[in-house]
């Protein structure tokens, strides 16, 4: 069972669309995946149409209220398998941050959730507490969305300086792969944005790129991935692209 974490301490670059759809994607592949919503905002789960819960059956009651995660499980209509988020997570640092191995909470968790064809990935708040420390314990990989422009490319230099300093504590390497998202082709800024990470980040940046689509922005209104939503969209082939390489990459194993 592959753990990945979608993670970037910069906001808006398409953390949630990217988890969303590259796991409706692995649907598609008969992958299975689980999806947790790690944000306070629960933005992943309103995009999936969840909304309203209690806190009881969100996965704020592993944290708070030391549920299993396997009790929080919700399979949803088109077949995901979701543990939804909730505001109550804002809670977890205050409550948890000094309790002596929280980090590893999630980890041990994540044990219950068995199936080796069932890839597990976790939409994380853009910040470093203690749920992403938690997410970023837990996983095999960190999948990075970044948007070409001058402030999503500093913020990614900032995630890249916290994933080294992680590495330590953890005793291994982080391995990661950078994706781009909202990409136009047409747009000097983003050619140039493009170069650089090619130039710094080299095999680290998966060749997919997600281009900007106004399908992505529309599909979560209407609780879709994009390719419930409009299977023949740029958005949707993008995100097939983007899966099937981190595929056949091993990202998944």
């Amino acid at each position: 069972m592959a753990v990945v974490a979608v993670f970037n301490q910069k906001g808006g670059v398409g953390k949630t669309t990217t988890t969303l759809n590259v796991a409706a994607a692995l649907m598609l592949l008969e992958r299975q995946p689980i999806l947790i919503d790690l944000d306070p905002q629960a933005h992943l789960s309103l995009a999936l149409g969840v909304k309203s819960l209690h806190g009881d059956a969100c996965v704020s009651a592993f944290f708070l209220r030391d549920k299993p995660l396997a009790s929080l499980v919700r399979t949803l209509p088109n077949g995901l398998r979701l543990i939804p988020g909730h505001p109550d997570l804002s809670k977890v640092d205050s409550m948890l941050g000094g309790v002596k191995g929280v980090a590893a909470r999630l980890k041990n968790g994540l044990s219950e959730l068995v199936g080796a064809n069932s890839p597990v990935l976790m939409d994380c708040a853009p910040s470093l507490s203690v749920l992403t420390l938690n997410a970023l314990f837990a996983s095999d990989r960190v999948l990075i969305p970044v948007t070409s422009d001058y402030l999503a490319m500093q913020g990614l230099h900032r995630t890249e300086i916290a994933l080294r300093v992680l590495e330590k504590p953890l005793g291994r390497p982080i391995e990661r792969r950078m994706v781009v998202t909202r990409y136009a082709e047409d747009k000097p800024q983003c050619r140039d944005a493009l170069a650089t990470l090619k130039q710094r980040y080299a095999s680290e940046l998966a060749e997919a790129k997600i281009a900007d689509d106004l399908a992505l922005a529309e599909s979560p209104a209407h609780g879709m991935d994009i390719f419930a939503y409009a299977a023949d969209s740029t958005g949707a082939h993008d995100y097939r692209v983007l899966t099937m390489e981190l595929l056949s990459k091993g990202f998944f194993k």
